[in-house]
C-alpha cells in the first residue's frame, strides 16, 4: 500500500511535469513565465521539492525491501519458470526504478542546478526578467549525447508505470475481474503517452523545430 500511494503522489507530479514542459511548444514567454511562477512560490517550492523526494526514497526503499521478502520466501529457484501474468516490466521494478532515479538526480543537476553545462550560466534574462528556461532546454538537448540519455531514462520510466499506473488500483484492493485487465491496458497506453509527450521535446530540438531565443 505505501509503494501504491507514493507511486500515485509521483505519477501525479509527472503529469504536472510534463504539462509545464510542454509549453515549450508555446513559446520562451510560455515556459519562462511557468517557470518564474514556480521560483516565486520561494519556500513553498522546497517543500514541495522535499516531499517530493521523500516520497520517491519511500517508494525506492519500500520496493526493494518487498523484493527481498519475496526471494527469502522462496530462496530456491525455479527450475523451469514460465510467465502467466507477469510481464518484463513488472518483473524488472526494481532494477528500472534505480535507473530511472539515477535519471532523476542527473535531470536535477542538469536542469534544475545547472552544474552540468557551462554556458547556462551565460543566458542573460528575457525581457520580462525571467530567467531564460526556454533557451536553457534548447542548449541542453541540442547535445545528442544528453537527449539519447533522456530519450532511455524515459524508455525506462515508461516500463516502470506501464506496469505500476495500473497495479497500485489492485495494492489498494480494488480487484475486479473485468476491471483489472482494462486498467492493465489503459496503465500502458498512459506510460506510452507520456513517453511520447515527454520525447517530444529533445526530438523536436534536435531536428530545429525549436531554437534557442539567444545566442551564446
Amino acid at each position: 500500500m505505501i509503494v501504491a500511494v507514493t507511486g500515485v503522489i509521483l505519477i501525479v507530479f509527472v503529469v504536472g511535469h510534463l504539462l509545464g514542459n510542454l509549453q515549450i511548444f508555446l513559446g520562451p514567454d510560455w515556459i519562462n513565465g511557468y517557470a518564474q511562477h514556480l521560483r516565486d512560490l520561494g519556500p513553498l517550492l522546497w517543500l514541495i521539492r522535499l516531499f517530493l523526494l521523500a516520497a520517491v526514497v519511500i517508494h525506492i526503499y519500500v520496493t526493494i525491501q518487498l523484493a527481498i521478502e519475496n526471494r527469502r520466501a522462496r530462496p530456491e529457484p525455479y527450475v523451469d519458470r514460465e510467465y502467466v501474468k507477469a510481464t518484463f516490466a513488472s518483473r524488472h521494478m526494481v532494477i528500472s526504478g534505480l535507473i530511472v532515479l539515477a535519471f532523476i538526480i542527473y535531470h536535477l543537476a542538469h536542469f534544475t542546478v545547472r552544474v552540468t553545462d557551462p554556458r547556462f550560466a551565460l543566458l542573460k534574462a528575457d525581457p520580462l526578467g525571467h530567467y531564460d528556461v526556454y533557451s536553457m532546454m534548447v542548449y541542453g538537448f541540442q547535445n545528442y549525447y544528453v537527449s539519447a540519455f533522456y530519450i532511455v531514462g524515459l524508455f525506462l520510466l515508461t516500463l516502470h508505470l506501464s506496469h505500476g499506473s495500473s497495479s497500485f488500483f489492485q495494492s489498494l484492493g480494488f480487484n475486479d475481474k473485468k476491471l483489472t485487465p482494462r486498467l492493465a491496458v489503459g496503465g500502458r497506453i498512459f506510460a506510452w503517452l507520456l513517453f511520447i509527450g515527454y520525447t517530444a521535446i529533445p526530438v523536436a530540438i534536435l531536428l530545429g523545430f525549436i531554437r534557442p531565443a539567444q545566442q551564446l
